[in-house]
């Protein structure tokens, strides 16, 4: 697997980790994980944008290598103040953002404060869709059932719904994720991060989301059990400028299921709705796509 380093950030008083590529003078492209993943999530990303962008890829303040303090608030509305405080800490103003699970309710909430140039959302939650029923049956986890090992049989069962392909379920991705969550600390930060799914912030904003302007990429994969396509498609029609790929075959961790292929598509949109520069044949590993939006009644 493709093992990126991370540097280290103070952002309200905690070290947020996050991975830095490309050159800072280069247009930013931010990647935002959800919950319970980290920003291994985009590693397969991360070369492709690199040599066209600065990319930002943070692990959100309690999942990853950052910090899990117990007094740092981790629902959505927190985590975009933190990552507009990274941002502006490396002197970023205007960036693309890519966002997936909660990191696509963030991207959302970052875009209707200002700053998004484009934005590209997988599998994302949105409106009233979330948090999932699984979700809220962890939230009521007792507490003596908060332990490492119901951590793990979460993440077994996690796996098994957000993966669709068997062969892409490997003992290696599910311990590198799960790795961060386990021990003392890291099971508090587990059960937090659930708690944390509050359902708040994204709820009655349609109107908000009809005024933005930034081109948006949705990509969903079609047997997602969290989010079912019907959500991708109200993104679609809330969003004015917005186009949606559903992918057949794949599930809800979408990166995981097929970065081979979502991975070009982001970049090849990215670069030129973002970068402004046309597909070229002569850069291998770039899927050209044309996206458009549906007509009215279709």
């Amino acid at each position: 697997m493709i093992d990126l380093q991370r540097r280290r950030a103070r952002v309200s008083g905690v070290d947020m980790a996050f991975i830095e590529e490309g050159d800072p003078e280069n247009p930013a492209v931010v990647f935002l994980h959800g919950f319970p993943t980290s920003s291994f999530l985009w590693r397969e990303f991360v070369p492709l944008f690199a040599p066209w962008t600065h990319v930002i890829a943070p692990d959100l303040l309690g999942c990853g290598s950052s910090g899990m303090p117990e007094e740092a608030e981790l629902h959505i509305r927190a985590q975009a103040g933190y990552i507009r405080e990274l941002l502006a800490g490396l002197g970023v103003d205007g960036f693309a953002v890519v966002g997936h699970g909660h990191g696509g309710g963030i991207a959302q909430l970052l875009s209707m404060d200002g700053g998004v140039e484009a934005m590209v959302l997988v599998d994302s939650i949105a409106f009233d869709a979330w948090p999932s029923e699984t979700t809220k049956a962890l939230q009521r986890s007792a507490p003596e059932h908060q332990r490492a090992d119901v951590v793990r049989e979460a993440f077994d069962a996690f796996f098994e719904q957000a993966i669709a392909k068997p062969e892409r379920r490997t003992d290696d991705l599910r311990d590198a994720y799960v790795a961060p969550f386990l021990g003392e600390e890291g099971v508090r930060a587990f059960f937090r991060g659930i708690d944390a799914a509050d359902g708040l912030g994204l709820t009655g904003r349609e109107d908000e989301l009809a005024t933005l302007s930034c081109p948006t990429l949705i990509l969903w994969g079609e047997e997602d059990p969290y989010l079912p396509v019907e959500v991708a498609e109200r993104l679609n029609d809330a969003i004015p400028t917005s186009s949606l790929a559903v992918l057949p075959g794949c599930s809800y961790l979408l990166p995981e299921d097929a970065p081979e292929t979502i991975a070009p598509l982001a970049f090849d949109y990215l670069r030129s709705k973002y970068l402004g520069r046309p597909h070229s044949h002569g850069e291998p590993g770039v899927v050209p796509i044309q996206l458009e939006r549906r007509p009215p009644g279709a």
